[in-house]
């Protein structure tokens, strides 16, 4: 189950759709997609708040499904990344990676200039608050195994995203 601060404010818009990986939720603040959580375990972070659309949440939703349908292979609706400069520059190298194509934790750290940072960036990786479109599923270790997925059910959903896009991997 989600968990989240009893204090947060709910999204100010909010719209679900169905995929093959599970329900997904998408939240916006009018301009971008902020979140994308993908069901776990039966659950969404904002499953008691009703939906509220917006035209950015209504465009992702459009530009997922044609993902899951195998027709787009690249994102271009707007998202807004909340979190550290590190984090960000590290979510950045995600949003550069092309449909099919992977890379190694290390990789990422070396480009963000923090070559042995990798537990940092693992962190960094598992942060990223917008997965699917900013692809944080297609980072595998150098050895092409998957070390974990924060998404949905884990690494059953990264190996369906992976494979979905032809991406060789180890479990």
């Amino acid at each position: 189950m989600y968990s989240r601060s009893t204090t947060a404010e709910p999204p100010a818009y909010l719209r679900r759709i169905d995929s093959p990986i599970g329900r997904i939720e998408i939240t916006s603040d009018g301009d971008a997609v902020t979140t994308l959580s993908i069901e776990r375990a039966g659950h969404l972070p904002w499953e008691e708040v009703p939906e509220r659309t917006t035209t950015v949440l209504d465009l992702a939703a459009t530009q997922l499904g044609e993902y899951f349908a195998g027709t787009r292979t690249n994102f271009d609706v707007p998202v807004r990344l909340n979190g550290t400069e590190f984090q960000r520059s590290v979510w950045n190298e995600l949003a550069q990676l092309p449909f099919g194509g992977v890379v190694s934790y290390g990789e990422i750290g070396t480009s963000t200039g923090r070559a042995t940072a990798g537990r940092a960036v693992g962190g960094a990786v598992g942060a990223n608050p917008v997965p699917i479109i900013v692809p944080c599923h297609r980072v595998l270790a150098s050895n092409g195994r998957i070390t974990g997925y924060s998404g949905g059910n884990g690494v059953p959903t990264k190996v369906w995203l992976l494979d979905h896009e032809g991406i060789e991997h180890r479990s």
